[in-house]
C-alpha cells in the first residue's frame, strides 16, 4: 500500500490587506468617513459679556465687534486701525525695540517666554501699534493699546512706541490719536515702567508746543498708570459705551475712603457727566466723530498759524 500521508491541505495565498472581508470590506470605508466628526471652529459662535447671546462671529465682525446687546467687545489693534481710518487703508510704523527683561524679573514663568507668547497671540512686538492714514480726508498718525498684549501694560517698549508715534505727527504736522486700553504699569519692568508715565507725558507736551490736536479715545478698560498719565491729557477724551475708567479697583477705593461708592462710577456715562469724559461715542461713531474733531481743531491751527 501506499504510504498515507497525514498532510493538512495548504492554506490559500492571502489576500493583499484591504481586500479581506468580502463586500462588507468594500463599502466599510465610505460608512466610517460618514461618520467621521468633522471639526467645526471653536470660535464660530461668540458669546456676549452682556447678556449671554450666542452670535455668529461673521455677523458680530461686521457689526465692529458690537453686540446686539450694545456690548463693546475689546478688538485688536489691526481691527481698531482698519475701522479707525478712512477706507481701512493706513501705513504701520514699525515700534521701537528695546531691552526685553531688563531687572531679570523672577517668576514662575520667565518674563522672555510670557513675551513670545503674547506676540504669537496677537501678531503685535508689544502693547501698543502705530498707523499713519487718513481719517475724514485728514492725514493723522493713530497708537492702539491692545489690551490682549499683557493687559496692554506699560512698559519701555509702550513707552517709546507713544513717543515716536508723537515725533512721528509732529515731523508729518498732524494730529495724533491714541485709543487707550491697560491694566496700568508692567510689574516686570518695575520702576523702568513707572518713569514712561513722565516719557510720555514729556512728548504730549511735545505735540502741544508744535500746536498739533492730541485726541484720546478711551476704551474697555483704561486704568492704573496709563489713566494717571497720557489717557487723561488729551485736548479731548472720547470713550465707548460702558468703558471702565479708573485708577485702582472699587474694593481698594471703598476700603481706604470707607464709603460705598455708586454705582457705575468708573464707567464712562458716569464720567462723561461729570466731565471727565467730553462725549461717549459708539465704535460705529467714532470715525464720523474724529473726522470732525479733528478737522475743526486743525482749522483753528491753520487760522493761528496764518495770524
Amino acid at each position: 500500500m501506499a504510504d498515507q500521508k497525514n498532510e493538512k491541505p495548504a492554506r490559500p495565498p492571502a489576500r493583499p490587506q484591504g481586500t479581506q472581508g468580502g463586500w462588507l470590506s468594500r463599502i466599510a470605508p465610505g460608512i466610517r468617513n460618514a461618520f467621521v466628526k468633522r471639526e467645526t471652529p471653536e470660535n464660530l459662535w461668540v458669546k456676549c459679556p452682556d447678556s449671554g447671546e450666542m452670535i455668529y462671529r461673521p455677523d458680530l465682525e461686521a457689526a465692529l465687534w458690537v453686540t446686539p446687546s450694545g456690548h463693546h467687545m475689546r478688538i485688536g489693534a489691526k481691527d481698531r486701525l482698519t475701522i479707525t481710518f478712512d477706507e481701512g487703508v493706513y501705513e504701520k510704523v514699525s515700534t521701537p525695540h528695546v531691552v526685553e527683561d531688563p531687572l531679570k524679573f523672577p517668576d514662575d514663568r520667565p518674563y522672555g517666554e510670557r513675551l513670545k507668547a503674547a506676540r504669537k497671540a496677537t501678531g503685535e512686538h508689544d502693547a501698543m501699534a502705530i498707523g499713519v492714514g487718513r481719517i475724514g480726508g485728514l492725514e493723522t498718525v493713530v497708537v492702539v493699546q491692545d489690551f490682549a498684549f499683557m493687559g496692554g501694560s506699560l512698559g519701555m517698549a509702550a513707552g517709546e512706541t507713544f513717543i515716536k508715534a508723537a515725533h512721528e505727527a509732529i515731523a508729518r504736522q498732524c494730529p495724533f490719536v491714541i485709543f487707550t486700553a491697560s491694566g496700568g504699569a508692567r510689574m516686570q519692568e518695575g520702576t523702568l515702567s513707572l518713569m514712561q508715565m513722565a516719557r510720555t507725558t514729556l512728548a504730549v507736551n511735545e505735540l502741544r508746543a508744535a500746536g498739533l490736536p492730541y485726541i484720546v479715545v478711551l476704551t474697555d478698560p483704561t486704568s492704573g498708570g496709563v489713566t494717571a498719565s497720557y489717557a487723561m491729557l488729551g485736548d479731548v477724551h472720547l470713550a465707548e459705551p460702558n468703558a471702565m475708567i479708573a485708577f485702582s479697583g472699587r474694593r481698594v477705593i471703598e476700603q481706604t475712603i470707607r464709603e460705598i461708592l455708586p454705582p457705575g462710577f468708573q464707567r464712562s456715562e458716569f464720567l462723561a457727566e461729570r466731565g471727565m469724559v467730553d462725549r461717549v461715542v459708539s465704535r460705529p461713531d467714532l470715525p464720523a466723530m474724529l473726522g470732525s474733531i479733528l478737522t475743526t481743531l486743525m482749522m483753528g491751527r491753520a487760522r493761528s498759524t496764518a495770524a
